[in-house]
């Protein structure tokens, strides 16, 4: 679910345990939320998706209120959920670095492909920009250039660029460099790496067992365990016994026996009331099973679970003689008003005396009334908390039991240095063991031995020679795809550009031949012929008139000086062709103005050819279809038509 959805969990599980620990019962609202963060997160990344989607077709991506609702759900959400961290969970930022020194060689990789993956829709965005650059460098006018010493739209689309491209490049730099500056434990030789810690079973097995009873411990020493922890109260008749909380709730069935003494601090019990309590039946609940990660539980463990009870601390010590294992514990003091509240410690050190266990075998933890028992036991390993060397050797303490979250951050290399020996509680996720390992401490406390002794090398160690190549490699590697995929934008976007500049090109050009073909174009002319030939235009007459001498014409004068026309004799053969222009179609524009006439024209006679030359006159077509009479002849005639607009007759000008 990526880190939203990580954060969530911790949350999630951390106010889950608090309750629990408070209340002895899980409760499972941390499921919803979990749920319903996956489904916002996988709602998030679907529109991740679809922006990425519509940014690479171009599409402006226009959000529903609904979907603008549920992305200010998320953002408030995550907000809370890190205030919830930075206030009440502040060690799980101790953890989050911590993380980062065990998998230091695979974020870095991680981190650069997925910015090899965001440069593709970066770099398509930056080239969109220059793209529009480009066109509208080629489309500024004179004017604009003016305009644009004011307000440059060009400044502005180059920082755009370097907006979006800056930061990226900046932050590719420092994931590059960023070995650098990162230490990894587990990136050593071979040859220098540590023994694998061993394991002391935290309250026993509480995976396999209920916490703090014979039957937890008796699982630990079937897994292989180093040595044993636990914690120890001592009840109101002076007998030390087994137990982590301050209250008798969670782990026994107090408030079935005796409900209004259930908040009651179990050192005011006496031990023939605690030795009745049942301690094992809480266990096989699936309500109240301690772990999520527990595996499943046999019968016969179940029958054995629900039978449990209270053990005395004489029980433990019998069991780690017996077996030679180590014993560290807790010791809680007892409460004002407690007969022992001043002796407690000298009455524990007296049990475990009598016990006749190897006084090596005790790793002394409490603090208090430390040198009566360094006086009464001198035998016992005496073990610190997280306090300064200094110190330590001034109490002549050479072992420390440290809250993992802060020794690396507390000088672990200067306990190393000191030759102090450390144990790291509460280690259960093979990461964290793995990070231990690698840095030479010598023993954890852990819920789950199974799983960390399966465990044969560190996760996610190499040497430094092979971590260099695959820092180079992927640097190189990585360099060569972002290079590419930008060049390869920038090209294709001002490739674009060019097809559509070029294709615009030819569109104008068409829109211009189309323009250009709906002009009026002279109709083509008609060649007829006449019977009355102008001799001195037989050299303009067209091929057309030649090929088809007996054709009727009219004679079109042509813009040179000519003879005037003389009439010849109807007879004579050899009758020259002349040029004359029918139109026998009008422009398109003008087919509703026009008016269509029709003339018969016939062979005319010597007197009318005189009459063609008379002084110019103008006609409109109502007058010369009066004027001019249809003459019918033996020979052949033409049909003309003309235009609504008048004509002249042009004479011969001297």
């Amino acid at each position: 679910m990526g880190f939203q959805g990580y954060v969530e969990q911790i949350v999630a599980l951390n106010c889950q345990r608090v309750v629990y620990l408070g209340t002895g019962y899980w409760l499972f609202w941390s499921i919803f939320l979990l749920s319903f963060a996956a489904v916002m997160v996988t709602y998030t990344s679907l529109l991740l998706i679809l922006g990425s989607l519509l940014l690479w077709e171009r599409i402006e991506l226009y959000l529903h209120t609904c979907h603008k609702i549920l992305i200010m759900i998320m953002i408030t959400l995550c907000t809370f959920i890190l205030s919830v961290i930075c206030i009440f969970w502040k060690d799980k930022w101790l953890i989050a670095g911590l993380s980062l020194q065990i998998f230091a060689p695979v974020v870095q990789p991680i981190s650069i492909i997925v910015m090899v993956i965001l440069s593709w829709p970066l770099a398509m965005y930056v080239g969109c920009l220059e793209r529009e650059v480009i066109k509208r460098r080629r489309k500024i006018t004179p004017y604009e250039k003016a305009r644009l010493r004011r307000c440059n739209i060009f400044t502005r689309l180059r920082a755009l660029q370097i907006a979006a491209g800056l930061p990226f490049f900046l932050i590719l730099l420092c994931l590059y460099a960023m070995p650098l500056g990162v230490y990894s434990p587990c990136i050593q030789e071979k040859e220098e790496l540590g023994p694998k810690p061993v394991f002391f079973a935290h309250r026993g097995a509480p995976m396999a067992g209920p916490e703090n009873t014979m039957m937890a411990f008796e699982k630990a020493v079937e897994q292989g365990a180093y040595g044993l922890e636990t914690d120890i109260h001592v009840s109101f008749d002076h007998v030390p016994y087994l137990m982590h909380d301050y209250d008798l709730r969670r782990t026994t069935n107090i408030k079935e026996v005796l409900p209004e003494d259930a908040f009651k601090h179990p050192a005011f019990f006496t031990w023939d009331f605690l030795k009745t309590l049942n301690a094992g039946k809480w266990f096989i609940k699936p309500e109240r099973r301690p772990f999520f990660n527990m595996g499943p539980i046999s019968e016969a463990d179940k029958k054995r679970a629900s039978n449990q009870s209270i053990p005395q601390l004489t029980d433990l010590l019998e069991i780690a003689k017996k077996e030679q294992k180590f014993l560290i514990f807790d010791l809680f003091g007892p409460p004002p008003k407690h007969p022992l509240r001043n002796t407690f410690v000298r009455e524990v050190v007296r049990v475990i005396l009598d016990s006749k266990i190897a006084q090596h075998l005790i790793f002394w933890l409490p603090s208090h009334d430390r040198e009566y028992v360094k006086y009464t036991a001198p035998g016992f390993q005496h073990v610190g908390r997280l306090l300064s060397i200094e110190d330590l050797a001034k109490e002549n303490i050479n072992i420390i039991n440290v809250d993992y979250k802060k020794l690396f951050y507390s000088g672990l290399r200067d306990y190393k240095a000191a030759n102090i020996n450390i144990n790291l509680y509460v280690v259960n996720e093979p990461w964290l063991y793995s990070l231990a390992w690698c840095s030479r401490i010598n023993s954890v406390t852990t819920d789950n031995i199974p799983l960390l002794s399966q465990l044969n090398h560190p996760q996610f160690f190499m040497s430094p020679t092979k971590y260099l190549f695959i820092w180079l490699f992927t640097d190189i590697v990585s360099a060569v795809f972002i290079i590419a995929i930008f060049s390869y934008c920038w090209w294709r976007e001002i490739k674009k550009e060019k097809l559509q500049e070029s294709s615009k090109t030819r569109t104008d050009q068409q829109n211009i031949n189309l323009e250009v073909s709906r002009l009026p174009v002279k109709p083509p002319a008609r060649i007829v012929q006449t019977p009355w030939i102008p001799v001195p235009l037989q050299p303009a007459l067209t091929r057309n008139v030649q090929k088809h001498p007996e054709s009727f014409h009219f004679v079109q004068a042509p813009k040179n000086k000519i003879t005037p026309l003389t009439p010849i004799d109807t007879d004579d053969k050899s009758v020259m062709s002349t040029e004359i222009i029918e139109h026998t179609q009008a422009s398109p524009w003008e087919d509703n103005s026009e008016s269509t006439f029709q003339t018969t024209v016939t062979s005319l006679k010597t007197d009318e050819l005189a009459e063609l030359a008379m002084p110019s006159t103008e006609y409109s077509p109502e007058t010369q279809i009066q004027e001019i009479t249809s003459v019918h002849s033996e020979e052949s005639f033409v049909t003309l038509h003309s235009t609504t607009s008048s004509f002249k007759i042009q004479p011969k000008k001297n």
